[in-house]
């Protein structure tokens, strides 16, 4: 886990025997300046970024790069509303379940993972693309909702 100092915010990792599964950036996070939590050998990047009012951005355009990515990252911002999201390792044996809520935003590396909405939901998805339907996942049984063990 990564720990905001100043107001006790935790930046929650899942991780399963070594590999991070999912990194949870709680709505409360508030630290000034750019905030990394992902390495540079992720294909999907998660930062939190707060400048003060009158901060300059210099405008920049993105070179061309050749990316070769493997494994669809789900980036996840909950709007508003609550979602259990239960985490799988690759085995598709159950691990473990997280609520989310407005403000919350997470990031889904590795593993697989299902969702329960709780409460009417809103919610924006970032991916990799393109998506290319059934041959991008492979569905399975998981848990029902009395089965999840919440963290």
């Amino acid at each position: 886990m990564i720990q905001q100092t100043n107001t006790q915010t935790i930046i929650e990792e899942i991780t399963y025997n070594g590999q991070v599964l999912a990194i949870i950036l709680p709505s409360e996070f508030r630290q000034p300046g750019i905030h990394f939590f992902t390495p540079d050998s992720f294909s999907q990047q998660l930062a939190y970024m707060r400048h003060p009012e009158g901060k300059i951005i210099k405008p920049h355009i993105h070179k061309q790069v050749r990316r070769e990515v493997f494994y669809t990252q789900e980036v996840l911002l909950i709007k508003r509303g609550k979602l259990r999201v239960d985490f799988y390792n690759d085995d598709r044996d159950y691990l473990e379940s997280r609520i989310l809520q407005g403000g919350d935003v997470i990031l889904l590396i590795k593993g697989g993972h299902g969702f329960e909405v709780l409460e009417e939901l809103e919610m924006i998805e970032v991916k990799q693309g393109p998506y290319v339907g059934d041959n991008d996942k492979v569905r399975f049984s998981g848990i029902d909702g009395s089965q999840a063990d919440v963290k």
